[in-house]
């Protein structure tokens, strides 16, 4: 092995002993295998050098990076493939009718996928090969998963937290049959399309209301998931407890991700700025207990966690104050910078 200054670490040469911040954090440990954006992290902490192993050719030859290599190993992202390819599926038959949903294959993919939900984060979570055109279906799947995660953080009872991935992973099949040219239109819909996109919930109902083998929370989850508690929501307009549970989880879930999430007339939206906007905004729409337990879960990083902020900066979270989930104190490079007082910045991207 070798110590060596970090302006001549390559990508591809492995780290042979733990890399430690100002603040004593572990940055990296041993035995990863450096990235580029590895090495844009080092430079931002201002690291002076790192210990490698003696041989870093034959490194980079046997070994690929470490996000590209967990992905290429993971099982989840192996079910992951698989739940998307039969969504496909699933959305071809419901455009043709609905008639004979494969719900049991849908069932037992799914089961398979949440087999390994501990490799999936809500916040950093990136579909390996994602297009735009494939947009409906990542939404679906994300959105299944984390009603799942959200759900169970609830304590909602184990026997709903399958079905309520399931009306998750067909909450949007009614776009099945939406006119593609509104779906994948490049520019803001018009009221007229607008209107005509709002009835793939009407439409999502009529598909699978016939299905013995789903309960009705699912069915009504393709309904009721653009409802809101004031009534302001659409198809009915109805509120509060006239919402089933299921809706009310997947309403949230599914505006998180179409909010974060690329699509043909918009970039997604940092998670921090849409989970303040839900913090500020929703508690009149979407029910508040729900809404506490999701931002309270998938902000409760630990202290080191690695950050981008809105200005490209990287640095660690030192501090979270649990009034303020979304802004907690960043620590850049010998500076804390309080979020809740420096409205103008915000965490773009969570590294690691």
């Amino acid at each position: 092995m070798r110590t060596i200054p970090v302006s001549q670490v390559k990508a591809g040469e492995k780290i042979v002993e733990n890399v430690i911040t100002k603040f004593d954090n572990v940055l990296f440990t041993k035995g990863r295998v450096i990235s580029e954006r590895d090495l844009e992290i080092l430079r931002a902490f201002l690291i002076p050098s790192v210990t490698i192993e003696s041989k870093p050719e034959e490194a980079a030859a046997n070994q690929e990076p470490v996000e590209d290599a967990s992905k290429s190993i993971l099982p989840f992202y192996e079910h992951y493939e698989k739940m998307l390819h039969l969504l496909k599926k699933v959305f071809t038959i419901a455009d043709a009718g609905g008639a004979n949903l494969p719900i049991l294959e849908i069932r037992t993919t799914l089961e398979s996928l949440i087999q390994y939900i501990d490799s999936y984060n809500i916040l950093t979570f990136n579909p390996r090969s994602f297009q735009l055109r494939d947009f409906i279906y990542h939404n679906s799947i994300m959105v299944s998963l984390t009603s799942y995660y959200l759900a169970k953080w609830h304590n909602v009872p184990s026997k709903d937290l399958m079905p309520i991935a399931l009306g998750g992973l067909l909450h949007d099949i009614g776009n099945a049959k939406v006119d593609p040219n509104i779906l994948f239109k490049p520019s803001k819909l018009s009221l007229e399309e607008t209107e005509d996109m709002k009835k793939h919930t009407v439409i999502g109902y009529n598909i699978l209301k016939s299905v013995p083998a789903i309960n009705e929370g699912v069915k009504l989850s393709a309904l009721q998931h653009h409802e809101r508690e004031d009534g302001s929501g659409y198809p009915l307009g109805i509120r509060g407890d006239k919402i089933h549970p299921y809706s009310k989880i997947i309403a949230i879930t599914d505006m998180f991700h179409a909010m974060t999430t690329d699509r043909f007339h918009k970039k997604g939206t940092s998670p921090y700025l849409v989970l303040e906007q839900l913090f500020n905004e929703a508690f009149g729409k979407m029910d508040p207990a729900l809404i506490q337990t999701f931002i309270a879960k998938v902000t409760s990083f630990h202290n080191g966690t690695l950050v981008k902020l809105n200005d490209n900066r990287i640095g660690e979270i030192v501090f979270s104050d649990r009034a303020n989930p979304t802004r907690p104190w960043v620590n850049v490079n010998g500076k804390i910078i309080n979020l809740t007082l420096e409205r103008s910045l915000y965490i773009q991207e969570v590294l690691q």
